[in-house]
């Protein structure tokens, strides 16, 4: 076996479970992705993939300011006979 080094990283414990089971799914853990993503750069001789500034407009923006905030906007139902009332109204 190949003499390894140890990479230590930080990462939000959110990101990283769901990180771990996206990947999990994939049969393939963090160590194992991130020695794929390094063999890509030396590679490629750069990053492999588009690194884009999402394109969110007002609304979504809003929208993400107030979950935040902890701000709900949605409207709740008490069952599914409501909730359906609504949907056909909308159209």
């Amino acid at each position: 076996m190949a003499k390894t080094d140890m990479l230590n990283i930080r990462i939000e414990p959110e990101l990283k479970k769901q990180v771990e089971s996206t990947l999990n799914d994939l049969g393939m853990n963090i160590a194992e992705a991130v020695t794929i993503f390094l063999k890509q750069v030396v590679l490629t001789d750069s990053i492999p993939f588009i690194i884009r500034k999402p394109k969110l407009n007002a609304e979504t923006l809003k929208a993400m300011e107030e979950a935040k905030k902890g701000i709900n906007l949605s409207k709740t139902y008490t069952n599914l006979s409501e909730m359906w009332e609504d949907l056909e109204k909308e159209e």
